[in-house]
């Protein structure tokens, strides 16, 4: 008997929606629709597990609860306590988080509205079970999200429950961040549009974190985000996953997700068998350099990842073609404009002279910037990064 199928949103980076919906077709999600930051599809249970361990795009995946008319406060109070078995889907004894988006009718504020569906929830627990919840904004048991908009019949709220209580970008290997990092699941997605799959070099002139790299090699070795940090090495019987939420809900299948885990583990175990070109990363700063080397380890990618002290600026590369990659500074976070205009003169000359045949892939978000490299782009992605628009350029280097 075929597994119901459960309506779900991944909220994702922004301009990377369609990689996203390639990426959860590929764990069997049906019907799938681009959204703005945000993939609609339908999944069973097995293929909603499976994202949680393998995708390396979403920030979350939503399971809807209910739909209901909702143009007032009183529709929203009252569809809310109606929309699940809260005996089930929060005992008093879980703490929870409402998150809330959109507007219909009356509801025109999402911290008002996120403060009427808790009102609902903790009144309905009082009234049912004599007690309630707390409510904990930072690690919660439950993660609820409604979000208020505009159906074929009118104003319509569709009530949503997190797999995940922290964003799934946080893969736990990056203790230790410089200081303007780069988002997991976007340097994922920006490594997914390079193509890179392991059978050239790649190098980071300006590594900082080494989150480009982590994310490009765990790819190529097929290691799941999901697993803990370093556990796609241990013997598959003995993989650890991350703690989900998913699996605390009424209707959890854990043998189903034990075996997933497995499986997961022993795709890692295979992929880590397979040789990849030289991956090497150079950072200047030796505080950031030990940073980048701490999340490399902690990723249980020492064997892959070569991370030396240098100035991209002076950049020699091994034998090409390869890849080159980076997110250099531009402006709007870190170091004077001026310096960094000599700095993007001196590296694109350094292309030039010694990475003949090489790609390069460059996050920038100073077009300025950019044109004192002295290179035209063959390709521009726009993305945003923490805010900032930006664009991943693409160079092909003469």
């Amino acid at each position: 008997m075929q597994d119901q199928l459960w309506d779900v949103i991944a909220v994702v980076p922004a301009s990377l929606e369609a990689e996203a919906a390639a990426e959860l077709e590929a764990f069997g999600a049906q019907s799938l629709q681009t959204l703005r930051r945000a993939v609609r599809c339908r999944m069973d249970r097995a293929g909603y597990y499976r994202a949680h361990l393998q995708a390396r795009l979403p920030f979350q995946l939503l399971r809807l609860l209910a739909s209901f008319p909702c143009a007032s406060r009183s529709q929203l109070y009252g569809g809310v306590q109606e929309a699940a078995d809260w005996q089930g889907w929060l005992p008093p004894q879980l703490s929870f988080r409402v998150e809330a988006s959109g507007r219909a009718g009356e509801l025109n504020h999402s911290h008002f509205t996120a403060l009427e569906v808790k009102n609902a929830l903790v009144d309905w627990q009082r009234q049912h079970c004599g007690q309630r919840s707390d409510v904990d904004l930072e690690e919660p048991d439950r993660v609820f999200h409604l979000h208020l908009g505009q159906g074929p019949q009118g104003p319509m709220a569709s009530l949503y429950v997190a797999g995940s209580s922290s964003s799934l970008h946080r893969r736990g290997y990056r203790a230790a961040m410089g200081r303007a990092p780069l988002k997991e699941n976007l340097a994922a997605g920006l490594m997914a549009i390079t193509g890179w799959d392991g059978g050239v070099p790649l190098v980071d002139p300006f590594c900082g974190s080494a989150t480009l790299l982590i994310e490009a090699v765990s790819r190529v070795l097929q290691h799941p985000p999901g697993l803990l940090p370093g556990a796609a090495l241990a013997p598959a019987h003995h993989a650890q996953a991350r703690r989900f939420s998913c699996l605390q809900w009424p209707d959890a299948d854990l043998g189903l997700w034990r075996s997933l885990v497995v499986a997961s583990a022993e795709q890692a175990l295979a992929g880590s068998q397979q040789p990849i070109a030289p991956v090497i990363g150079l950072e200047q700063d030796p505080e950031v350099l030990e940073q980048a080397r701490s999340n490399v380890a902690a990723a249980g990618l020492e064997a892959w990842i070569d991370l030396r002290q240098g100035d991209g600026r002076e950049l020699m590369p091994p034998p090409g073609p390869g890849v080159l990659v980076c997110n250099p500074p531009y402006g709007e976070r870190l170091g004077d404009e001026q310096a960094l205009d000599s700095l993007y003169h001196r590296f694109g000359r350094q292309l030039k002279e010694h990475c003949s045949g090489w790609s390069l892939w460059l996050l920038s978000g100073n077009a300025k910037l950019t044109r004192a490299l002295g290179m035209k782009a063959s390709r521009r992605v726009p993305v945003s990064n923490g805010g900032i628009d930006c664009r991943w350029l693409h160079y092909e280097i003469r």
